[in-house]
């Protein structure tokens, strides 16, 4: 147990854990260490405080399938999951946790939590892509299977060019074995409900209608996974336990039924900023909250504008301006004018699958960040969100040598905006389709809680929130303004 000043728990019925001067609880959580999770906790970030939020009060997480060890190498869901990290888990806190245990959490076990199970595992460069970019092995099968497990026939062939780690050409790796790996970001196991808020019965990217859920008929949005790889959250929680615990059993319809009721009740967001102060406060509505009193698969050009949570702050009165220091009152100010920049500011998007192609809304297409971000309170999109930003693929991608990279050749149609021949270093949803059309595409990441969770993009291409205006600058030659910039950062950082 340590101090941490700035862990302040507590909503009304809320465990008072963490005031200030008091004793906090331990920033890590652990498997299997039975503390009971408070209706509300606290934890501090470089940009203010995250807060984390359980709708229906306290969990005991004794016996709890989220939060004990299952499989063989001592991890649980927790592991990749840190409540201080917006129920995801940071580069910075892997290389924290590799420093206080030398390796020895079960957080970097050879399955995924090294760069590949071949290498020797005592070594801190063989975790380096989890300690430094946050990234974990995740291996997929090859040929493609889709989200339902079928077996699919690609239209490609895939050749590996690069691997610096040998896990894609040793013995047991690699396409001649039947597998591919790949190396991402772990998604927030949070706000599910506008996760799995479905806005359209077709997928219009596509030009789709959604599957159906196998276990009760509803329609899937996508939104779970980078790959939508696995369809809803049993799925999800099946391919986890598999392949990131070890758990040769497999989860019981109890222990399903207990980490989904978890994770449909757990929030998060920024709800304090180190410049602004609260972000709840002068009619503004950041804060997890707010999440948890709206309603999901809203699409904010016709209802509630994307991030307008904030738009209070475009004019703070004399009276309270005159309560906030110049540096709240300034940062304030800019939150607001990076959620207008975010809505309003138009360029052209081009050449991106699942923008501009298979059906598309035209080549380019004139529009600002909400086109793709248009979930009310969220930022996530309304449709299924695959979408190649070019994050993966050359020639937009950073050509980072530690990471694989493949040829993509197309046996049909070529890609419709790469050609015959593609060098990525994740195909993306094309692991789950199959289709050389949707090689690069992703799952657009959720917005929330972003300055718990640093690095972004599912590679962690951005170290940092500059970082993801400045790519968003550079692929699509928008044009942004230093003022500009500065103020979406700054928005991002109370989300």
């Amino acid at each position: 147990m340590r101090k941490i000043g700035l862990m302040v728990a507590g909503v009304a019925g809320a465990a008072l854990v963490g005031q200030l001067g008091a004793t906090a609880p331990e920033r890590w959580w652990s498997p299997g260490e039975g503390r009971v999770f408070p209706a509300s906790l606290d934890y501090a970030n470089n940009h203010g405080t995250l807060r984390v939020l359980v709708d229906g009060g306290p969990i005991a997480t004794k016996g709890h399938p989220f939060f004990e060890p299952l499989g063989a190498n001592g991890r649980a869901c927790v592991t990749c999951h840190q409540p201080a990290d917006a129920m995801s888990i940071s580069a910075a806190t892997a290389a924290e946790r590799w420093s206080k245990t030398q390796g020895k959490d079960p957080l970097f076990a050879a399955i995924d939590g090294a760069n590949c199970p071949s290498l020797p595992q005592d070594k801190r460069e063989s975790h380096s892509l989890l300690i430094e970019r946050g990234l974990f092995r995740i291996q997929l099968p090859w040929p493609v299977r889709q989200w339902n497990g079928r077996p699919v026939t690609p239209d490609f062939t895939i050749e590996v060019v690069r691997d610096p780690n040998g896990c894609n050409s040793g013995p047991n790796y690699g396409p001649g074995a039947g597998n591919i790996s790949v190396y991402r970001r772990a998604r927030p196991v949070a706000n599910m409900k506008y996760l799995l808020a479905v806005g359209f019965p077709f997928d219009p990217k596509q030009g789709f209608a959604l599957p159906r859920d196998p276990d009760d008929g509803s329609m899937m949005s996508g939104n779970i996974m980078s790959d939508n790889r696995a369809g809803n959250l049993r799925m999800q929680m099946e391919d986890a336990a598999h392949g990131h615990l070890q758990f040769a059993r497999g989860l019981n319809a109890k222990q399903i039924a207990q980490i989904r009721d978890f994770e449909m009740r757990v929030y998060t967001a920024q709800q304090v900023s180190k410049q602004a102060g609260a972000l709840d406060s002068m009619g503004a509505e950041g804060g997890p909250m707010k999440l948890k009193n709206s309603h999901p698969g809203a699409l904010g050009s016709i209802g509630i504008p994307v991030w307008s949570e904030f738009a209070k702050w475009e004019k703070i009165s004399p009276e309270d301006a005159k309560t906030l220091t110049p540096e709240q009152l300034a940062f304030r100010q800019s939150v607001a004018r990076g959620a207008r920049v975010f809505r309003d500011k138009m360029f052209l998007i081009t050449d991106t699958a699942g923008i501009n192609s298979r059906i598309g809304f035209g080549n380019p297409v004139r529009n600002s960040c909400v086109f793709c971000h248009n979930m009310s309170q969220m930022g996530n999109d309304v449709a299924p969100g695959q979408v190649d930003l070019g994050s993966t693929t050359m020639p937009f991608a950073d050509p980072w040598r530690d990471l694989p990279l493949f040829r993509i050749t197309c046996l049909k149609a070529p890609h419709p905006h790469y050609g015959r021949v593609i060098l990525t270093m994740d195909p993306g949803f094309a692991m789950t389709t199959g289709r050389c059309a949707d090689v690069g595409k992703i799952t657009l990441q959720s917005m929330r809680g972003l300055s718990a969770r640093a690095p972004y993009f599912s590679n962690g291409l951005a170290k940092d929130l500059r970082g993801i205006v400045d790519y968003y600058d550079r692929r699509y030659n928008i044009g942004y303004t230093e003022q500009e910039k500065q103020d979406l950062t700054n928005m991002m950082s109370a989300l």
